[in-house]
């Protein structure tokens, strides 16, 4: 008890630095004029395509994602207007309030001014930040809510005041409705603080009022995976079945890259300086966190990507000794590694080179050519919508074989004569089938390699191929374009067959 009592003492709240709202602001302001500048290059991600449909069905869930996404999707094209610009102007805001996240959980660890700038900034250059804050997505979100929650984890470390656990349970809650990662982080951190503690915030009666804040706040949506049996379950059997052990395989790489190979030394110096330094004796929970966080997304066969937001917490608290290291042996290596990590990154996660050059960065990040090509698929299938008789178009159907076609052709069909796609794919199956009076013509967009779709369709023959004009190898790149009498049975009857999940 007495060892215990030193140690809250030695645990006390001190004085923190100011916070350099002023130059991390401007820091900030930089980034979210580069983003924005080029967020109208190229085009929408197949993602994107995806969260625009899923907006405008309005739902508590889907069966792959919560509703936080479509839902911030829907709203940015409504207020902003229907363009990529205004679409990903969440995600700038979303990048922005990260920077400036992380200069607060730089000061949490005792980061002054110049700490806090650089913090800001190598997070801000970082490939897996900048590249989730060019478009939206469900990661977008995540990595604002994970820093977010670890900032209030430390806060609530360092000061023991319980009251913490409120704001913890509300960006829990809230980021819950974004992506169901973050319960990982919560077992990680909760499981850190049991390890090494301090565990006296455990004791905090504001813990069990933070859990109920963050129930309400996702309620909603959990009763809507309970009401359809789970279906998210089912999309992260699919990828641990389909992906996991290249994910497994490409685990460790990714940790090397997903920030930069030059930052490296820095994060690692993080993790270091957690765990060792006594002053921080109270943040090693965070240190426990990411190797426990690892091994969680190992065995679950999960992508790499998952655990960035902690590794930027590890390179946060590298920037103190990092800082110390160029006072001792001088700035130019770190400042070439800096430019390097900036060119390098920039070219690899955002639309800067003409997308006839994509075949380089494509080999790091996929991505990139997933924003090329939805109107040349879209001009394919009105090619071969145009050869359906027109007598016969009120009973024909559009379908296709993965959401990003489908929302493609929602997105860019209407103005090329294209009547409603549909799909078996994720919630595009919620949002089908087709009348079974609609029994003439099926034209069918799939990817080049997955012929085996037609044998729900009968007499079909391929009238299109798909072009994006670049020579992009993404994955709808010479997609075909198949044009079928009619289905095998009615589409009541093979919808069920015709739905999946990945």
């Amino acid at each position: 008890m007495d060892r215990e009592r030193d140690r809250e003492r030695d645990d006390a709240p001190r004085e923190l630095p100011r916070f350099a709202l002023g130059p991390v602001a401007g820091l900030a302001a930089v980034f979210a004029a580069v983003l924005m500048a080029l967020s109208g290059r190229y085009g929408y991600h197949r993602d994107e395509l995806y969260f625009l449909a899923a907006g405008d069905h309005p739902a508590w869930g889907y069966v792959d994602q919560p509703p936080l996404t479509p839902f911030l999707a829907r709203t940015a094209t409504a207020l902003f207007g229907d363009s990529t610009v205004a679409l990903r102007v969440p995600a700038t805001l979303a990048f922005v309030a990260a920077v400036l996240v992380v200069a607060l959980v730089a000061r949490e660890l005792g980061g002054g001014r110049r700490t806090q700038m650089v913090a800001a900034g190598l997070a801000g250059v970082s490939g897996q930040p900048l590249g989730v804050g060019h478009m939206v997505s469900t990661a977008t979100f995540d990595l604002l809510a994970w820093l977010l929650i670890c900032w209030l984890v430390l806060r609530l470390l360092r000061t023991g005041d319980g009251r913490w656990w409120l704001a913890i349970g509300l960006c829990v809650g809230v980021g819950l409705l974004n992506k169901y990662l973050v319960a990982l982080l919560v077992v990680a951190l909760l499981a850190g603080v049991l390890a090494v503690g301090p565990r006296r915030v455990l004791r905090s009666p504001w813990l069990l009022a933070g859990a109920a804040v963050a129930l309400a706040v996702t309620a909603p949506n959990l009763w809507w995976q309970a009401d359809h049996d789970w279906p998210q379950l089912t999309v992260a059997e699919g990828i641990g079945t389909d992906d996991g052990t290249e994910n497994r395989i490409l685990f460790v790489p990714e940790q090397l890259i997903y920030l930069s190979p030059l930052f490296v030394p820095v994060w690692v110096a993080g993790w270091l300086r957690l765990w060792r330094d006594p002053v921080l004796r109270w943040a090693r929970p965070a240190a426990v966190a990411y190797p426990l966080l690892c091994v969680l997304v190992v065995a679950l066969g999960g992508k790499g990507y998952y655990v960035v937001p902690l590794l930027i917490v590890l390179l946060v608290a590298g920037c103190e000794p990092a800082l110390a290291w160029t006072r001792r042996h001088g700035r130019t290596w770190p400042v070439v590694a800096v430019i390097v990590t900036v060119a390098v990154n920039s070219m690899v996660t955002l639309p800067i080179l003409p997308p006839s050059s994509l075949v380089v960065p494509m080999a790091l990040n996929k991505e990139q050519g997933e924003q090329v090509g939805w109107p040349a698929l879209a001009d394919a299938a009105a090619v071969g919508w145009s050869a359906i008789p027109a007598g016969e178009r009120a009973r024909a159907v559009v379908f296709t074989q993965n959401y990003g076609e489908a929302g493609a052709l929602d997105r860019y069909g209407p103005a090329r004569g294209l009547p409603r796609p549909y799909s078996g794919h994720m919630s595009y199956a919620d949002w089908g089938p087709p009348p079974d009076s609609a029994d003439g013509p099926v034209l069918v967009v799939r990817q080049e390699d997955a012929d085996g779709i037609e044998r729900y369709f009968t007499d079909c023959r391929r009238v299109a191929r798909v072009d994006n004009g670049y020579g992009v190898e993404n994955e709808e790149q010479g997609a075909a374009v198949m044009l079928c009498s009619g289905t095998t049975q009615p589409w009541s009857r093979l919808w069920p067959s015709l739905r999946h999940y990945y």
